[in-house]
């Protein structure tokens, strides 16, 4: 698929990966309205101020793409906690479940009637390898991100129909600020694989041209996606190490 002339719209368009993506995306032709709290610097394109982090939010911003022509949605903008599960505030818990989550839902269920009426249309939710192995101390993002591959998987299925793709990418640990001290302390200690956001993002660009359905980045965690599948216990057994281990960094 070219994207000469598209209009695409990126949630998280100024962070780390999604910069990347928009430049891509302007290189690539394609008329691009970031979204984002932050505007982008040194990036060609359009700004739409959102905060997904509430609800209100998140309805204003779609709203706003309702009334916009969508023809690729790329829901990008994620946060994370990493930590024992009792120690993270309500609030916390709030927001990782309406970014990560409730956002792509609601933000997908604004454009998709303009889709149909077109016949055509791409929506691209960015999950994690976290969404498919739920990690410990990741208890809300590995589950947020687990509803949003189970969720493109079922309007994959609904709307193929009217000619409207659904692409679901999960990469692996990413060099990105969202990832805050203690789990770059973590990465370390346990020899975690973690990819540069450049690369990510020519990834993703990909997998958005060629309409692919799902997109596992990095070797060997995409053959422990399909693994823990099947055979769960095991990799309970294979991660039981790297869970000791980062339960010890709660401890000291």
């Amino acid at each position: 698929m070219q994207l000469e002339g598209r209009k695409i719209a990126v949630t998280g368009g100024s962070g780390g990966i999604g910069s990347l993506l928009c430049r891509n995306l302007f290189l690539a032709g394609a008329e691009v309205t970031v979204i984002d709290r932050c505007e982008p610097t040194g990036l060609a394109t359009y700004f739409l101020p959102g905060d997904l982090s509430t609800p209100s939010g998140v309805q204003y911003v779609a709203d706003y793409l309702s009334r916009m022509r969508v023809e690729i949605l790329i829901n990008l903008a994620g946060i994370q906690y990493f930590g024992l599960c009792e120690n993270e505030t309500a609030e916390h818990t709030a927001m990782v479940y309406t970014i990560n989550l409730m956002a792509p839902v609601l933000l997908a269920q604004a454009v998709l009637p303009q889709m149909k009426n077109r016949g055509q249309g791409q929506i691209v939710n960015i999950g994690s390898t976290f969404g498919s192995i739920s990690f410990a101390h990741f208890a809300t993002y590995s589950s947020s991100k687990a509803g949003l591959r189970s969720f493109s998987e079922a309007l994959r299925r609904e709307v193929k129909q009217h000619g409207i793709g659904v692409t679901y990418i999960a990469p692996r640990a990413v060099r990105t600020p969202i990832n805050s001290e203690l789990v770059m302390r973590l990465a370390k200690q346990i020899k975690m694989n973690m990819d540069e956001p450049d690369w990510v993002a020519e990834q993703i660009l990909k997998a958005i041209v060629h309409r692919k359905k799902d997109v596992f980045l990095g070797f060997p965690e995409k053959f422990f996606v399909r693994i823990n599948a099947v055979f769960p216990r095991l990799v309970d057994k294979a991660l039981a190490g790297n869970d000791t281990i980062a339960a010890r960094l709660f401890n000291g």
